[in-house]
C-alpha cells in the first residue's frame, strides 16, 4: 500500500477588503490595511483584495511568484465578478480592475500603478456601449496601453508622449482631455505599435494575462533604484516589500459629474484647521499627481457637486476623528456617486507636526504624551534652521553633502584669516575650503556658512559646523578649489572668485551662484530669548507655531528621565546652550583654547631644549587657561562643566610636514639659514606618526610630556577658587581622555589631587571636583569595572569608540568607501550618524553595567556627536546613562527626544501589561 502523500499548506496571499484593518498594515501595507478599515467602517470603497506583503518578498526571493498565489488570486477576482455583476475584461460591460502598491511605510510616488486592467480591442467596444460614452471607453483604454508600457514593460515614457503630442498636434488641441473618439483610436493604435517596437512583444489581450504582469511589476518595482534611494533617506527597511491592491475601478474620467481629487483634513504645509486639497473634473488620478492640468480648489468641488462635497466632508471629519489625526484621502466620483479609493495618516511639514498635534489636544483628540509622540527632533531641527525663501530660482554652481543644515549667503574667502577680517568689517562670508583643519577654526566662527569640495558628513568642516550650528556643504566634488587663484570652478566652467556672493543650502547640499533671500527662524529666537520677545511681533501661524513649541517642549522636560548638556568650548557657546535649556556642558575641549595666536606657546612646550624653557612654556600658559576656565565657569555657574584634559597629538599644533620640509630645502638650495625652521622640521619629524588618531594623545600625551596635564588641573582649580571668592558656584569636573587601563587612569589622578590640594590650600577654597575617564577605545569598555575603582564618572566618546570598534578613521573611510555601503545594505545609516547599537552600543551597555557593578550610582553621559541624534538618544535612555551632551544648537533636540524616549518606554509598558 502507497504512503499517502503529506499535505501542503498553502499559506494565505490574498486578503478581501472586508477581512482586515488597520492593525494589519505589516501584512496588508498601509494602503490595503487602510483599504480594509474603511470598508469594515462602512463608507464607499470599491471593492477589491490585497496582495500581501510575504508575497512579495516570496517573488523577490526567488523571481516568480508563489505556489498557489494565482489560484487564491483568480477565487478573489470570481467574488469580484459575481458581487459587481460583470466579468473581467468581458466584451460587453466588462468589469475593469486598478492594480496598485502599498508598501507598510508610505512611499509616495515611488512605486507603480495600473488603471484599468481588463480593458482589450473588444472590451473596450463593450464600456463604450454601456457607458454610452464611445469617447471615455477610449480614453481608458489609451491610458491602460501607457500605463502598462511605461510600468510593465519598462518603456520610457517618453516614447508614449512623444506620441500623445503628435496626436493633439494633429487634432488641433492643446489638452488630451480635448482629443476627440477618432483621435484616440489613432492614439491606441500608435501606443501599441510603442509597444511592439521597444518591447518586442504586443500589447496583451488577455485581461488574467495583463493582471498577472501588473502584479508582477508592482513587486519588481520594490527595488527600483527611486525606491530604494527613497527608503535610504527615510531609513525604512528594505525587507519588507510591497503589498499589491487589486481594486474595482471607479471612473473619474466618465464626463460630467465625475472627478477625482487628493483632500487633506487640515493643512499639512501650516497645520491651520480646515479642508484643504484639489480636485480635477473629468480626470483619472494620476492626472492629479502627474499635474498635466491644473487643478481646482477642493472647496470649488462644493459649487460643482454639492452633494458629493457634503458627503466628502462628512467622511473627512469622520476619519480623522477615527484616525485622530490629519489624514490624507484619494477619492473619485463617478457620475456624482462618491468612492473613497486611499486614506492614511498624511505626511506634514515640521511646523504643521506642531501645530497639529497641540490642537488635537485641545480638541480632546489625544493627550499631551500622544502628542509628543507626534512630533520629533527632526522635525524641530528643520524648525531651528534659517532657510532659504521658497520658488526663488538661482542658477545652481554644485552640489555637495547636507553636512550641516540650514541657509547661509555670503561672500566666497579662501583661509580663516580673510574670512574673519572680513567679518569683522561687517562682511557676511562663505569660508570655502578644499577641506578643513583645526587652523581653520577661527574662520568657521566668523563665517555664515562652509563649503569644502572635499569630505563628508562626518569631515571636520561637518562636526564643527554642527557643533556650532553653522551651515556647511561638504563634499563638493564638482568644485575645483584653487586658493592661489582664489577662485572655484565647476564641472560646467563656471568660475566664482573670491568676494563673489555664493548661497549655500545645508539641508539640500546645493550651492547657488548669488544672493538667494533668507528666513530667520522664530522658533530660534524662542530659545534664546523667550516666548514673551518669540511672539511679540510674530503673525498669527507664527505665534501658534511658537506656542505649540513651548508646550511641548515643557511637556518634554517634565517626563524626560534623561539630563541633557551641551559640548561647549567658549563662553559664547555656554551662553547659548543655557539660553537652549542645557543643564551643565558635559564636554568643554581644552584643546580649542591652544589655536590661534596661542600657538606660539605650544611650539615653544615642544622645542623647549631643557627644563627650564620647558616650564616657562607652561607658566606662560597657565594665565591664558585660566581666564578661559573662570569665564565659562562663570557663563555656567551652578551647573555641571565637564572639562577634558588636552586630546589630540601635538602635530595638530605644528606646521605640515611636507610645506615645511620644502621651506626648508629651497633656503638651503639658496644658501640660506633659517634656523627657527630648521628646528621645527626636526621636531615634526619627530612627532610624526603613520596613524596619528591611535599615536601619541590623549592620557598617553599627558603621561608623556611632563606638566601638561597638570598645567591644566592647575589653571582649573585657580579659575574655580576665583570664582568662590567672587561668589559663585563653579561644578567642574575633570575628564582624561582615551584611557585604556586604570593604571593610566590612576597615575594622572594622582598627579591632578596633588594639584588641587595645593591650590586649594593656597588659596582657602574647597576644591571637591569630581574625576573621571571619558570610555572611547573597546579595551575601556570591556574592562570598565577595573576602571571604574578609580574613575567617579565615565563619558563616552562615542565617535572614538566608533572608530575604534570598527577600526575606521572617520577622515578616510566616508568619502572612500561608505557610499558604497549605504548602496548596498551594509549600512542603513552612517554609524557617525546615529549609533551603531548592536556593535559600539553593546560595548556601552557593557562598560555600564560593568563599572556600576564595581561604583553603584556611577555617573554615565555621552559626549559624542551621537549624543544629539534622536535614534541614538533614545538607546542612551534605554541603557540607563544620566544624560546626553551635544553641540549648543541641538540641545533642544535632545531634550524633546529625552522627553519621547521616557513616553515610549510607558506606552511599551503598557501595551505589554
Amino acid at each position: 500500500m502507497k504512503p499517502t502523500p503529506a499535505l501542503t499548506l498553502v499559506p494565505t496571499y490574498v486578503y478581501s477588503f472586508t477581512q482586515g484593518d488597520r492593525s494589519q498594515a505589516d501584512l496588508l501595507g498601509g494602503k490595503g490595511a487602510n483599504l480594509a478599515e474603511m470598508t469594515r467602517l462602512g463608507l464607499p470603497v470599491p471593492p477589491g483584495f490585497t496582495i500581501t506583503t510575504e508575497a512579495c518578498k516570496s517573488y523577490l526571493a526567488t523571481g516568480g511568484l508563489p505556489e498557489g498565489l494565482l489560484d487564491q488570486v483568480t477565487l478573489q477576482v470570481g467574488l469580484l465578478e459575481q458581487r459587481m455583476g460583470k466579468t473581467l475584461g468581458a466584451d460587453d460591460d466588462p468589469l475593469l480592475v486598478s492594480v496598485r502598491s502599498g508598501a507598510r511605510f508610505s512611499m509616495p510616488g515611488m512605486m507603480e500603478t495600473v488603471l484599468n486592467v481588463g480593458l482589450n480591442d473588444a472590451s473596450v467596444k463593450g464600456l463604450a456601449r454601456a457607458a454610452e460614452d464611445e469617447r471615455f471607453a477610449w480614453d481608458s483604454y489609451r491610458r491602460l496601453i501607457q500605463m502598462f508600457g511605461k510600468t510593465v514593460l519598462g518603456i520610457d515614457g517618453e516614447h508614449f508622449e512623444e506620441a500623445l503630442e503628435v496626436a493633439k498636434e494633429s487634432a488641433g488641441v492643446t489638452a488630451d482631455i480635448d482629443l476627440p473618439v477618432n483621435a484616440l483610436k489613432h492614439l491606441v493604435t500608435a501606443y501599441k505599435g510603442v509597444i511592439a517596437a521597444h518591447a518586442d512583444e504586443h500589447f496583451p489581450q488577455d485581461p488574467q494575462v495583463q493582471l498577472r504582469m501588473a502584479i508582477e511589476a508592482v513587486f519588481r518595482s520594490w527595488n527600483t533604484d527611486r525606491a530604494r534611494l527613497y527608503r535610504r533617506q527615510e531609513r525604512i527597511p528594505n525587507d519588507l516589500g510591497t503589498a499589491v491592491n487589486v481594486q474595482v475601478m471607479a471612473f473619474g474620467n466618465y464626463g460630467e459629474g465625475s472627478g477625482t481629487g487628493v483632500a487633506f483634513t487640515r493643512d499639512p504645509g501650516s497645520g491651520a484647521r480646515g479642508i484643504y486639497g484639489d480636485y480635477l473634473p473629468d480626470a483619472q488620478g494620476e492626472d492629479v499627481v502627474a499635474g498635466i492640468r491644473n487643478t481646482l480648489p477642493l472647496s470649488e468641488l462644493g459649487r460643482i457637486d454639492p452633494e458629493s462635497y457634503k458627503q466628502l466632508v462628512d467622511i473627512m471629519h469622520r476619519l480623522e476623528l477615527h484616525y485622530r489625526d490629519l489624514c490624507d484621502i484619494e477619492f473619485t466620483i463617478e457620475r456624482g456617486h462618491l468612492w473613497m479609493l486611499q486614506t492614511r495618516v498624511g505626511k506634514r511639514t515640521a511646523g504643521a507636526a506642531f501645530r497639529i498635534a497641540t490642537q488635537l489636544v485641545d480638541e480632546h483628540v489625544i493627550t499631551m504624551d500622544e502628542a509628543l509622540l507626534r512630533v520629533n527632533g527632526a522635525q524641530l531641527s528643520q524648525l531651528m534652521f534659517p532657510r532659504f525663501v521658497a520658488d526663488v530660482a538661482h542658477p545652481l554652481l554644485a552640489r555637495g553633502m547636507n553636512a550641516s543644515p540650514g541657509a547661509a549667503v555670503g561672500r566666497v574667502v579662501f583661509d580663516s584669516a580673510t574670512a574673519v577680517q572680513w567679518a569683522e568689517a561687517g562682511e557676511r562670508v562663505i569660508l570655502v575650503r578644499r577641506e578643513t583643519n583645526p587652523d581653520d577654526l577661527e574662520g568657521m566662527v566668523a563665517a555664515a556658512g562652509v563649503l569644502t569640495s572635499r569630505g563628508g558628513k562626518t569631515s571636520h568642516a561637518a562636526v564643527v559646523a554642527r557643533g556650532m550650528g553653522k551651515t556647511a556643504v561638504c563634499g563638493a566634488e564638482e568644485l575645483e578649489v584653487d586658493t592661489k587663484q582664489r577662485r572655484i570652478t565647476n564641472d560646467a566652467g563656471v568660475v566664482v572668485s573670491e568676494g563673489d556672493v555664493i548661497s549655500i543650502d545645508g539641508g539640500s547640499g546645493e550651492v547657488f551662484v548669488g544672493e538667494v533671500p533668507v528666513v530667520n527662524s522664530p522658533v530660534v529666537r524662542y530659545f534664546e530669548e523667550g516666548l514673551d520677545a518669540a511672539v511679540a511681533s510674530a503673525d498669527e501661524e507664527t505665534v501658534e507655531l511658537i506656542r505649540a513649541v513651548d508646550r511641548l517642549m515643557l511637556h518634554a522636560d517634565a517626563r524626560r528621565r534623561l539630563g541633557v548638556r551641551a559640548n561647549a568650548d567658549t563662553p559664547d557657546d555656554a551662553t547659548r546652550a543655557r539660553h537652549m535649556g542645557a543643564e551643565g556642558i558635559g564636554l568643554l575641549r581644552t584643546e580649542h583654547m591652544f589655536l590661534g595666536e596661542r600657538k606660539t606657546y605650544v611650539e615653544r612646550l615642544i622645542l623647549a631644549d631643557d627644563e627650564a624653557e620647558h616650564d616657562e612654556a607652561l607658566e606662560a600658559l597657565l594665565p591664558l587657561q585660566r581666564k578661559d576656565f573662570i569665564r565659562i565657569l562663570e557663563a555656567m555657574d551652578g551647573l555641571p562643566v565637564t572639562i577634558r584634559l588636552i586630546d589630540p597629538p601635538l602635530h595638530e599644533f605644528l606646521p605640515d610636514l611636507t610645506d615645511l620640509a620644502v621651506r626648508v630645502a629651497v633656503a638651503e638650495s639658496r644658501g640660506e639659514q633659517n634656523e627657527p625652521e630648521l628646528r621645527m622640521l626636526q621636531a615634526v619629524r619627530r612627532l610624526h606618526e603613520q596613524n596619528p588618531m591611535l599615536g601619541l594623545r590623549g592620557v598617553r600625551l599627558g603621561l608623556v610630556l611632563p606638566g601638561l596635564f597638570a598645567l591644566q588641573v592647575r589653571a582649573i582649580a585657580e579659575a574655580a577658587c576665583f570664582r568662590q571668592r567672587m561668589g559663585g558656584n563653579p561644578q567642574a569636573e575633570i575628564m582624561i581622555p582615551l584611557v585604556g587601563s586604570i593604571q593610566e587612569l590612576e597615575l594622572v589622578i594622582d598627579e591632578a589631587a596633588e594639584v588641587l590640594t595645593s591650590v586649594a590650600d593656597a588659596h582657602g577654597c574647597t576644591l571637591a571636583f569630581p574625576i573621571g575617564t571619558m570610555i572611547e577605545l573597546p579595551r575601556a569598555a570591556v574592562t570598565a569595572g577595573q576602571i571604574a575603582e578609580a574613575a567617579e564618572f565615565f563619558s563616552f566618546g562615542t565617535n572614538d569608540l566608533t572608530q575604534t570598534t570598527w577600526g575606521f578613521s572617520r577622515d578616510d573611510v566616508e568619502g572612500a568607501f561608505f557610499s558604497t555601503y549605504l548602496e548596498k545594505g551594509v549600512f542603513g545609516v552612517s554609524p557617525f550618524e546615529s549609533l551603531d547599537q548592536e556593535g559600539v552600543g553593546e560595548l556601552v551597555r557593557i562598560a555600564v553595567d560593568r563599572g556600576r557593578a564595581t561604583r553603584p550610582g556611577l555617573h554615565c553621559g555621552v559626549c559624542g556627536e551621537h549624543g544629539g541624534d534622536p535614534a541614538s538618544i533614545h538607546f542612551f535612555d534605554e541603557v540607563g546613562l544620566d544624560y546626553v551632551s551635544c553641540s549648543p544648537f541641538r540641545v533642544p533636540v535632545a531634550r524633546l527626544e529625552a522627553g519621547r524616549a521616557t513616553v515610549e518606554k510607558s506606552t511599551a509598558g503598557s501595551d505589554s501589561r
